[in-house]
């Protein structure tokens, strides 16, 4: 009856989140809700276990929300995101008006550019591409979220808060999992992109094609003075370098620091001129940072209150007993807190600190535990209530949910499940 007790809890999070109720209400609610029909103290529950919840995982990770956020408002105000995309669409040309939305969001994640400013930034190339090249809209959401939270996100080096994460508790660095991080993530790209063009082209032989919408007026033509594109790249080989060299001497939370610090300031250094207003998009950025960082504190905070309940030991337990190479468990199981809690993120900060000890106990390689559990954060995170898929196909696509979602839960569920596979059985056969 406890996991029942528990599992109304987080359906209860999931409804609030996907009706549209704040993310920082929702947890709230639940969590009373958890504490009080699992017996626990309710004043403990919210004061102490609920609050340090929050206010740990805010310490810890807010720098690199803010610096990530400021760092990406720079790179969008000042033109560069949209050098890059408008740069790729020129080398692949509207044939591959896909693959340039891919990757022009592959580059920019990977190079420490925010989720949302990747999407809002390529978003109208794309619609330019897939215009010219006739090929339905829909599909649009699934490009962007292929590009910016499949294999970027788990490929090591990633700035991403997700590759972070694990290093606190594994004892790992960004780029552990080197080997098998590298193939599962030249896979996944491939069988992606084959599988999204396979999409696309099956749909257009079914008589669809691009429907322009009374949305497209809203859309910016740009016609400023843009960066160049070494300007433009510049920033984000900053980052990637950076993460290299600072992992030397430093933890990786402050690794990650130092490489967005430095990027920020190289990107102020040549495209000062192109930055329409600085104290703005300083200001911009914070907020948007505080507004993230707060989104997922609340859902760890939650995740704490639900780890002292008995239902939530009975399902650790269960998933642990389940046979075959240990990495399948803990691999099961952050998939689904990452799913019931709708945060890649989110998931991480529940489980690690749990699962962390008594993996490593079992003598596995820190490095195909860090790599592993990143993988498998991004599975059923995905589902229609994650933040990042809402925002992607309502908000800045302006699509539904029945018509945009399948092709995303192809690429971001049912994808990132077989490279998570994948990257066990290397784990296990070479490990």
């Amino acid at each position: 009856m406890s996991v029942v007790l528990l599992l109304i809890g987080l359906a209860l999070l999931i409804f609030m989140t996907v009706q549209g109720i704040n993310i920082i209400v929702s947890a709230i609610l639940a969590s009373v809700f958890v504490a009080l029909v699992s017996g626990l103290n309710i004043v403990d529950a919210m004061t102490d276990t609920y609050m340090q919840g929050f206010t740990g995982y805010f310490a810890s990770y807010f720098l690199i929300f803010l610096l990530g956020a400021i760092f990406g408002k720079i790179m969008a105000d000042t033109g560069a995101a949209e050098s890059i995309a408008r740069w790729i669409m020129k080398i692949i040309g509207p044939k591959g008006a896909v693959m340039a939305v891919v990757l022009a969001c592959a580059i920019m994640t990977y190079g420490g550019v925010s989720l949302f400013v990747v999407g809002f930034a390529v978003y109208p190339i794309a619609v330019s591409l897939f215009r010219t090249a006739n090929l339905p809209r829909r599909f649009i959401p699934a490009a962007l979220v292929f590009g910016s939270v499949t294999f970027t996100m788990y490929l090591p080096g990633s700035p991403e808060i997700q590759n972070i994460m694990p290093t606190e508790f594994f004892g790992t660095t960004p780029y552990s999992g080197l080997g098998v991080g590298l193939v599962v993530g030249l896979f996944t790209f491939g069988i992606g992109s084959f599988w999204l063009y396979w999409m696309v082209n099956r749909a257009k032989k079914r008589g669809e094609e691009f429907i322009p919408y009374e949305s497209d007026k809203d859309i910016e033509q740009n016609d400023k003075k843009l960066p160049s594109i070494i300007q433009a790249f510049l920033p984000v080989l900053v980052v990637i370098i950076g993460m290299i060299t600072y992992s030397q001497f430093f933890i990786a939370n402050t690794a990650t620091i130092f490489a967005l610090l430095t990027a920020i300031l190289v990107a102020l250094i040549i495209m000062f001129n192109y930055l329409s207003k600085f104290w703005d998009v300083m200001s911009k950025g914070t907020n948007e940072a505080i507004i993230a960082a707060c989104n997922t504190s609340a859902v760890i905070a939650f995740g704490k209150v639900a780890a002292l309940t008995t239902g939530f030991t009975q399902i650790v337990e269960t998933v642990l007993q389940i046979p075959g190479p240990p990495l399948i468990s803990m691999a099961i199981c952050i998939n689904l807190i990452a799913g019931l809690t709708g945060s890649a993120s989110g998931g991480l900060g529940i489980a690690l600190p749990i699962l962390s000890p008594t993996y490593l106990n079992m003598g596995i390689d820190p490095g195909a535990l860090h790599r592993v559990s990143v993988m498998s954060s991004d599975g059923l995170a995905s589902l229609p209530h994650n933040g990042y898929v809402v925002t992607t196909i309502r908000n800045i696509s302006k699509e539904s949910f029945k018509t945009a979602y399948l092709p995303v839960a192809c690429m971001a569920v049912i994808l990132t499940q077989i490279a998570t596979t994948f990257a066990i059985i290397l784990f296990t056969i070479f490990g």
